[in-house]
């Protein structure tokens, strides 16, 4: 499909001279998904880091959540390493064997659906009485405001070359380039 822009949105590469601009990048998508894309084009702002430009296509899509991905969000994720220390082992087996011996005494005529429901609440209560939920893991940042500071610097050095592609402006963006890369991976080796 072609979609109607100004000549400098379909640029996908330029050249390292600046001068030679060309469209070699593209999207491919099934024939069954052709009426769903609404638009293509090229970013030339977004730092990509790279001499190619940022491709963007837009998509109608109709999305269906299943009953499964509804119930995924309502399950409690219980903290089974505690397992393995043996004073917690025997007071949630202590605790579950407490709460069987109630249901024992329940009648045989209950509907089975209720049965299993008493049994599957009392198995989560256990749980979470002796066991507690699973915390999920809070990930330390190293992409600070120091690192935003660089990626400002360096696409301000390439909104720069795009505007005038000079040897001088090629020559400060690949410094800068060289000096972001360096700074993020020296701060990555310090985070991990």
């Amino acid at each position: 499909m072609v979609f109607l822009h100004y000549y400098y949105y379909k640029y996908t590469w330029t050249s390292p001279d600046g001068k030679t601009h060309n469209q070699i990048d593209h999207i491919l998508i099934d024939r069954r998904w052709q009426l769903s894309v609404l638009d293509v084009r090229s970013f030339r702002g977004a730092d990509c880091d790279m001499d190619h430009y940022l491709v963007v296509e837009k998509v109608r899509e109709r999305l269906e959540v299943g009953k499964q991905a509804a119930q995924r969000f309502d399950r409690q994720r219980f903290n089974l390493r505690k397992l393995n220390e043996p004073e917690v082992r025997e007071k949630y087996q202590i605790e579950i064997t407490n709460r069987f011996a109630a249901l024992e005494n329940l009648s045989d005529d209950e509907d089975v659906d209720r049965t299993w429901e008493n049994i599957k609440e009392n198995i989560k209560t256990s749980a979470k009485d002796s066991l507690g939920l699973h915390e999920l893991k809070q990930n330390k940042l190293w992409f600070d405001e120091e690192c935003l500071g660089f990626l400002d610097q360096r696409k301000r050095a390439k909104m720069q070359w795009i505007q005038d592609p000079s040897q001088s402006k090629v020559d400060n963006l690949n410094n800068l380039r060289r000096e972001v890369s360096r700074h993020f991976r020296n701060k990555k080796k310090a985070y991990l």
